[in-house]
């Protein structure tokens, strides 16, 4: 049998998912010299005030609460990106996870889909981990100031990243190709061999199409913030601990989907071939007769 690598496609949300709180509140609002309440209050209230989207609120909030400093040049967000905490086990769970998966014979790929700022995240401990970081970002001038928004990623734009690493159409700028038709044998990682990490309410569109389209879906949860709604309403496979260290019950729970992955992988290789197989020699019994 050919020996072929079963890719996982693994995608987080990144707030509360595997930061312990907004990553702004570590170290970006404390910079500006407001309290993490202060700033979201009057982003919010903004966002009323004008029916604007929340996110891009928050993102216009970040740029005029630094106006005249250098806090949202993409260095200075990047440099906050350094102070962001995670989750016990977070910073170790990636070589962990992807080590388990290469003795299989398996290739994970990582991808985080926030609302949060792209900078931030890459600048974090852990940025190095994914082979992509669908987030909210700006255009930047040639001194790294930032002019306008180029991507905000809310919770139903959210979505559109799973069919972008479905098809292998990692830039957000080529649309024709997401949208146009892609034989399967094309598709970069079926929907089958994805699995999604979320937290909460934003989660829930991504959760479910993976979910519906044969994924997984885990939600994470920190024992005073209740998100039992998640596996009561049938949102996701599994709801656990927001805990990633060596032998967590996540820890547990994606090595065996990883197993059960490439298993039904191999399966299905076996599957192909032997059909292949069988109309070989159809087509030569054709042409002796």
């Amino acid at each position: 049998m050919k020996n072929e690598k079963t890719v996982v496609a693994i995608m987080y949300d990144f707030d509360n998912t595997l930061s312990t709180t907004d990553m702004q509140e570590f170290d970006f609002i404390p910079r500006l010299g407001m309290t993490a309440d202060e700033f979201w209050t009057e982003a919010n209230g903004y966002a009323k005030r004008h029916h604007m989207d929340g996110i891009l609120a928050v993102m216009y909030m970040m740029l005029q609460k630094s106006k005249g400093t250098d806090l949202c040049t993409r260095a200075s967000l990047k440099d906050c990106g350094k102070n962001v905490r995670f989750y016990d086990g977070v910073e170790t769970w990636f070589d962990r996870i992807n080590d388990f998966a290469a003795e299989q014979g398996v290739q994970v790929e990582h991808y985080i889909i926030s609302s949060g700022i792209k900078p931030m995240i890459e600048g974090s401990k852990i940025g190095k981990y994914f082979k992509e970081i669908y987030a909210c970002d700006y255009v930047y001038d040639q001194h790294g100031y930032p002019l306008w928004p180029s991507i905000a990623v809310n919770y139903t734009s959210k979505v559109q990243f799973l069919y972008r690493i479905h098809k292998g159409v990692f830039d957000v700028s080529e649309d024709d190709k997401l949208n146009g038709f892609t034989p399967e044998e094309e598709k970069h990682v079926s929907f089958a061999n994805m699995v999604y990490i979320g937290d909460g309410m934003t989660d829930i569109p991504c959760m479910k199409l993976t979910r519906q389209n044969g994924g997984h879906s885990i939600g994470v949860y920190r024992p005073q913030v209740g998100n039992q709604y998640l596996i009561k309403d049938d949102r996701v496979d599994f709801l656990v601990p927001a805990d990633y260290s060596a032998g967590s019950e996540i820890e547990q729970i994606m090595k065996t989907i990883i197993l059960k992955l490439n298993a039904e992988s191999q399966l299905e290789r076996i599957t192909k071939q032997h059909a292949q197989r069988i109309l070989v020699q159809e087509q030569k019994t054709e042409e002796l007769l």
